[in-house]
């Protein structure tokens, strides 16, 4: 190309490029911000779960998905502009927390059936199941074991709005020992199937321990006694040597993530203890030297006394497996009683249901087998509340309605401290400022 014709091209470039800098500029300069929506929540009632008080005719303030303000009517100010939600005749109180679910699982599929969902389908319909957990009243889970990281992968969808459901703090897959309960023990040997979880030594389980943190688990989760649904194992009969379970707890703590331990057997739950485990899941078969160490510990309880209703009425519907029915029924009692003794000592219990096992959308009722076995109702609803926020370690951001804290409320009509069965069916629900049923 003549350089003269170069030049000139050069030019015409230049020249375009600087009619265009204006306008490719103004697009990008940030516009006055726009102010985040006010709504004011008339309560009539409203259960404050730090006093254990009921509070009258109160306004909640919410702004950018927090609560801004709580007060008395005629006191509190209602902001110019603000959107009202009138539940002047109804109880409300904070979000419900479930401290173990299975979000992604499907309490219907029969024996086998699951050998024939991906990993992608799992996702797909634990967004289901989220959305029926979310309207059902809770509004925060702790996931404890789902296939390939799913639960991780609705957690981000959910976080990201693709999809609704409820904040989930997510352990991936649960680490189990070679054969036992969290291993995959229906196949003939010939399959070599084998769980996503399995660790055995201590090297081993703290690899898997870094891999899921690499994956994004918010907890660690691990098998230390036998279990209901496993096929082959003993209930009570322990899992994991206390150096395994000590560097499990070890290097969760060393990353910042708590520990939960499925534990049945008395034995599993004391090496647990002794080890530092946050919380015990289950804890059916738990001893008078458990109890007394969960005391000592602060550990948190998280007994799901409610299933079993369900395993027992429905499980034979989908052709469950008789041995996982007889162990059902073996621990079922027990579990109940051991609550009440855990009630009575002022262990820390939290709202723990095992949904998956059973349906999501019935998370809430276990409230009243608690009142049923112990608690009154102010402590049941403080258990699935301000309670299972500690035990979480959201403690600073939900589980109570304050100034501060996440918006996440719901309402019934009928007060639940004179019938906890009025949270069966939960009629209001917003999590984090937005309402998804009204």
């Amino acid at each position: 190309m003549p350089s003269t014709l170069c030049l000139s091209v050069r030019r015409a470039f230049a020249a375009v490029a600087a009619c265009a800098i204006p306008t490719v500029f103004a697009a990008d300069v940030p516009s006055a911000a726009v102010p985040e929506p006010i709504t004011a929540i008339k309560a009539g009632k409203l259960i404050d779960v730090v006093t254990g008080r009921v509070r009258n005719d109160q306004v909640i303030i919410v702004q950018g998905g927090k609560i801004s303000a709580v007060g008395a009517a005629g006191v509190t100010v209602v902001p110019p502009g603000a959107t009202v939600i009138d539940l002047s005749s109804k109880t409300v109180l904070p979000g419900l927390i479930d401290t173990h679910t299975h979000v992604t699982g499907d309490p219907t599929t029969p024996p086998y059936r699951g050998y024939g969902i991906s990993i992608p389908r799992e996702a797909l319909m634990g967004a289901r199941f989220g959305r029926e957990t979310l309207l059902s009243g809770v509004t925060t889970i702790r996931n404890v074991g789902a296939s390939g990281y799913s639960d991780i992968a609705l957690r981000d969808a959910i976080n990201a709005g693709d999809v609704i459901g409820p904040r989930i703090l997510a352990s991936g897959p649960a680490l189990g020992i070679t054969g036992g309960h969290c291993d995959s023990n229906m196949l003939a040997p010939e399959y070599n199937e084998r769980g996503e979880g399995v660790a055995d030594g201590v090297d081993a389980v703290r690899a898997m321990v870094r891999k899921n943190v690499k994956y994004g688990a918010d907890v660690i989760k691990y098998c230390g006694t036998g279990g209901v649904f496993s096929k082959g194992t003993r209930v009570g009969a322990q899992q994991y040597t206390p150096e395994e379970v000590a560097a499990i707890v070890d290097e969760a703590h060393m990353h910042g993530r708590r520990v939960a331990v499925h534990a049945h057997g008395a034995n599993g739950i004391k090496v647990a203890l002794k080890a530092g485990v946050d919380t015990i899941e289950h804890a059916s078969l738990i001893d008078q030297e458990g109890l007394d160490l969960a005391k000592k510990t602060g550990a948190y309880l998280s007994m799901d006394i409610f299933n079993t209703e369900y395993t027992q009425s429905e499980g034979p519907k989908r052709n469950e497996m008789e041995e996982f029915l007889r162990k059902d029924r073996e621990v079922a009692q027990a579990q109940r009683d051991n609550f009440r003794k855990a009630v009575q000592m002022g262990i820390k219990l939290t709202m723990g249901t095992d949904t998956g096992v059973h349906p999501h959308k019935d998370a809430p009722k276990q409230l009243a087998y608690m009142v049923q076995y112990g608690m009154t109702p102010m402590q049941a609803i403080q258990a699935a509340t301000k309670v299972g926020a500690e035990a979480l370690g959201i403690e600073a951001e939900a589980g109570q309605i304050a100034a501060g804290y996440s918006a996440d409320i719901v309402a019934v009509t009928r007060d639940p401290l004179a019938d906890i069965h009025a949270l069966d069916a939960v009629e209001f629900v917003m999590k984090q400022g937005t309402v998804y049923k009204q």
